[in-house]
């Protein structure tokens, strides 16, 4: 087969990886009918699996396996383009947009699945992870679409998109994070699994409505980049020193605190691997689950269905673990329960949003904690901040 399209066959959720480790691509799709060109015509598992995904036929043309991955590179990847390259395609093909298609759902759709919409997405993304950045901002302005990247927790603006673009590339976010595109009134959270570069990258998505469109922000998970090792989360040998002999207590409560995006999460996440072993059993309890833990049970707070971290806490105990965290206490009863629950025999870790070790028992007994529960429980709170990473160019 050489015939390959000029612009992609769009199926919803079909994996970048898939096409390619299955050496397919499709070509065509028509009423009930779905062509694809593939390197193997006799892998039957594959054309299963698309027939049973999509609910079509499937027509099979054999292709050259060298043309099949430069169609898929082609038509769903970004290549070598460059972001301005892309940008100024999607800015070709896109016209600005009456409020009256605004709101029209099924035309957002398209457009969020148009190939310029997909390769300029995709690239910001790319982007985002090879400069190593925590989190991709996309503000809408009047007259303007910012995208920016915070990098070593410093904002830094990048080659933006037309503001006419802001709809689509927004609709593509959502569509892939599995939201809502037609709820722009309230707040969404989502999350998307990429690879990127060889390696599998979760992305926790966030949208809220502002005075000139949606504010979608996506804190990047790599779990490539997150330390691992206490020795070299920076501590004082001093301070390690002192952490190690705290975390090796059979029971009590530890508290981590400091601001949001201080380090917390990787700290707490080090620190269960460190501890981690056959002879022990750790749960924890997180808001949301940033990174999957080996051999630790890991549960998603979800009060919509009532599993707070109170209740969800209550039956933590009853699970028979050894060590407990939870993800941060917010109230008094979660903070009675942590208190009981590390009473009763259990090393529990926690976070509080305090600017320092003191503010954080001043926390605990503005929340209603008694003084002497605290003073059998609490075995130490490490407060902490991120320090600023020097440029390579200073370095030099």
């Amino acid at each position: 087969y050489e015939d390959y399209p000029k612009e992609p066959v769009l199926l919803e959720d079909l994996p970048l990886r898939f096409m390619k480790e299955a050496r397919f691509v499709p070509i065509g799709l028509k009423d009930n009918l779905l062509q694809v060109a593939m390197a193997d015509p006799d892998d039957i598992y594959t054309i299963d699996a698309l027939r049973l995904a999509y609910g079509v036929k499937v027509e099979v043309f054999k292709g050259n396996e060298d043309d099949i991955f430069s169609a898929i590179e082609r038509l769903y990847g970004v290549g070598s383009q460059s972001l301005e390259m892309i940008i100024e395609e999607a800015g070709k093909d896109i016209y600005e947009l009456s409020p009256e298609a605004e709101e029209d759902v099924d035309h957002l759709r398209d457009l969020a699945s148009e190939a310029p919409i997909i390769r300029l997405v995709n690239r910001l993304i790319i982007n985002a992870v090879d400069l190593r950045a925590s989190d991709i901002h996309f503000e809408p302005f009047e007259d303007e679409f910012k995208v920016r990247y915070r990098i070593d927790g410093v904002l830094h603006e990048v080659e933006s998109p037309p503001k006419r673009l802001c709809p689509a590339v927004t609709s593509r976010i959502k569509i892939m994070a599995k939201l809502d595109i037609a709820e722009r009134r309230l707040p969404q959270d989502g999350r998307i699994k990429m690879r990127v570069a060889d390696k599998e990258i979760d992305f926790r998505v966030s949208t809220i409505p502002t005075a000139f469109g949606e504010s979608v922000v996506m804190r990047i998970l790599d779990r490539g980049t997150l330390i691992l090792d206490l020795e070299k989360l920076g501590l004082s040998d001093e301070m390690l020193a002192q952490y190690l002999r705290l975390i090796s207590q059979p029971y009590g409560m530890i508290l981590v605190c400091g601001p949001t995006g201080s380090g917390k999460t990787t700290t707490l996440y080090t620190t269960l691997l460190r501890l981690n072993s056959p002879e022990k059993k750790i749960i924890t309890l997180e808001d949301p689950i940033e990174y999957q833990l080996k051999g630790v049970n890991q549960i998603q707070v979800n009060p919509k269905t009532g599993l707070t971290f109170a209740n969800g806490l209550r039956s933590i105990v009853r699970q028979d673990p050894d060590i407990i965290l939870v993800g941060e206490i917010r109230d008094l009863e979660t903070a009675e329960i942590a208190v009981q629950s590390a009473l009763t025999g259990h090393l529990l870790f926690s976070t509080l949003h305090t600017n320092d070790s003191v503010g954080a028992i001043a926390r605990l007994l503005d929340m209603g904690v008694e003084n002497f529960l605290l003073n059998s429980t609490l075995l130490g709170v490490l407060s902490q901040r991120l320090v600023r990473v020097i440029c390579p160019h200073c370095k030099k």
